[in-house]
């Protein structure tokens, strides 16, 4: 199908909230979006409702319809996986900050019993730290360096990564998608 969008000159500035059957954003953060052909594509083959829409449409020569600003998914998704070990969640897990000082940039991982005295890559082994802190604690056990972490580390579930994401709402919300997510009240656009 040959598409094309008008008439705004960039599609790429319409992209879809992803809601789950239950309505509510599969992700907070990142932010459940998909681009407007992957919303076509899905709303085509028949796997989303449509909930919201742009001002803006697609068309071919035999169809039109306006772009989708919201769907929500026919099936639901569960949330009850495990989550991936990934530096994302780990960071994500933490508040994307230092667990040794509170900082909140340049930031590493940190094995609390390093890998170099038996330590493993492990949800419970790992915190976020910034560089200055990772350097400083190096290869020793906390009880060495008198550095430990804030809080204990934990095998996250998906809701708590979901929750935690909440609280880092995107630089851009369109109006349509307000009544789908729940921020924290001193975060709200």
């Amino acid at each position: 199908m040959n598409v094309r969008v008008t008439p705004s000159p960039n599609p790429e500035s319409c992209p879809a909230l992803v809601l789950n059957a239950d309505y509510r954003p599969l992700s907070y953060y990142p932010l459940s979006l998909w681009s407007w052909q992957d919303t076509i594509k899905a709303v085509f083959m028949d796997r989303v409702n449509i909930v919201a829409e742009y001002d803006q449409y697609v068309h071919s020569p035999s169809f039109q319809m306006k772009l989708p600003s919201v769907v929500s998914l026919k099936d639901y998704v569960s949330h009850e996986r495990r989550p991936a070990f990934t530096r994302f969640n780990v960071f994500l897990r933490d508040k994307f900050s230092c667990q040794y000082c509170g900082a909140k940039s340049d930031l590493t991982f940190d094995h609390i019993v390093p890998r170099s005295l038996g330590g493993k890559t492990t949800w419970q082994n790992v915190v976020t730290a910034c560089a200055p802190c990772n350097l400083r604690k190096a290869n020793k056990l906390p009880s060495v360096c008198g550095m430990h972490p804030a809080t204990t580390p934990v095998r996250p579930n998906m809701h708590m990564l979901h929750e935690n994401g909440r609280a880092f709402p995107p630089n851009y919300l369109h109006e349509s998608w307000m009544d789908f997510l729940y921020w924290d009240s001193e975060l709200e656009p």
